[in-house]
């Protein structure tokens, strides 16, 4: 009986044409997909986060990556608020509860929340300058297929996030074919 219901009120909807339906589907944001490559690593006591995350990402020659997962702690917690043109600093005992963000060779975009010892949490744009107190464990995800790039946006003028496919690596030139002198018969 509900299965009747449903349908007749599945019936009662108003149905896009194909013509509106194509429009709608033109005016989204397109979705590009990707394998995922993992990377799991560790910092240690005063290791810069964000210096050793950048270094990470250029030695393995990122172009589209993610923070999957962070946990650790800080003693300096270097950060630009929201709405704020420089850095603001905190020292202390720091618990890290969220590192997120994209990695690229091309530019990078990090944000992190660090709670103190009453709990009380403050987050923004993760700055050079963050120094682990006993641990950082890292998982990062990369998406070999995709290229992240920042490029300029009107809206606001700040270099944002661009995504491509991934330019296909080029192939290592062959070595030139030679052809070995003829034996001579003994």
């Amino acid at each position: 009986m509900r299965f009747f219901l449903l349908l007749g009120l599945l019936a009662l909807l108003p149905q896009a044409s194909p013509a509106q339906s194509a429009s709608a589907v033109s005016s989204a944001p397109p979705v590009v997909s990707s394998s995922l490559r993992t990377y799991a690593l560790r910092l240690r006591p005063g290791q810069d986060l964000r210096r050793e995350l950048l270094a990470f990402t250029e030695r393995q020659h990122l172009r589209a990556a993610a923070v999957l997962t962070c946990v650790g702690s800080l003693t300096v917690a270097t950060l630009r608020l929201a709405n704020q043109e420089g850095p603001t600093v905190y020292r202390g005992h720091f618990e890290i509860v969220s590192l997120v963000g994209t990695l690229s060779v091309n530019g990078s975009h990090l944000h992190l929340s660090v709670a103190d010892s009453t709990g009380r949490t403050i987050g923004g744009h993760l700055l050079d300058g963050s120094l682990v107190y006993t641990t950082a464990e890292l998982v990062l995800g990369e998406l070999p297929e995709l290229d992240f790039r920042r490029e300029p946006d009107a809206t606001f003028g700040y270099r944002e996030l661009a995504v491509y496919p991934a330019e296909p690596a080029a192939k290592a030139p062959s070595a030139p074919k030679t052809t070995a002198p003829p034996r001579r018969k003994k």
